[in-house]
């Protein structure tokens, strides 16, 4: 893949990944808020699986944040479309469903 192509796809899926987390994490505290708001103890539950949910949310977001982190530093270092792992190329459709994509297909799928 392109460096240019690849740098902007992935600068872009890290904007849109920022503004989901900052919106998860207000609507996280918002949750709480509202848990501490709570006078009727049959409704305490809802919030705090919201709550729950919001936090799963916002901590897969920044483990993608960081998976994208890791591909700009690939890019930067010359290794960007290469696995991690095995040092075999990464094929551009991959990469282009993926931008932040560490392994090759098979790799990815031997993990499971």
């Amino acid at each position: 893949m392109d460096e240019e192509r690849a740098r902007a796809l992935l600068l872009s899926e890290r904007a849109e990944v920022q503004q989901l987390l900052s919106d998860t994490t207000e609507a996280g505290a918002e949750d709480r808020e509202a848990e501490a708001d709570t006078l009727d103890i049959s409704d305490a539950a809802q919030p705090l699986s919201a709550e729950g949910m919001d936090d799963a949310v916002a901590e897969t977001l920044r483990d993608r944040l960081a998976a994208i982190d890791r591909a700009l530093n690939r890019l930067d270092d010359g290794t960007y479309g290469y696995s991690v792992r095995s040092g075999e190329p990464i094929p551009d459709e991959r990469l282009e469903a993926d931008p932040a994509a560490e392994l090759t297909v098979a790799e990815a799928q031997s993990r499971r």
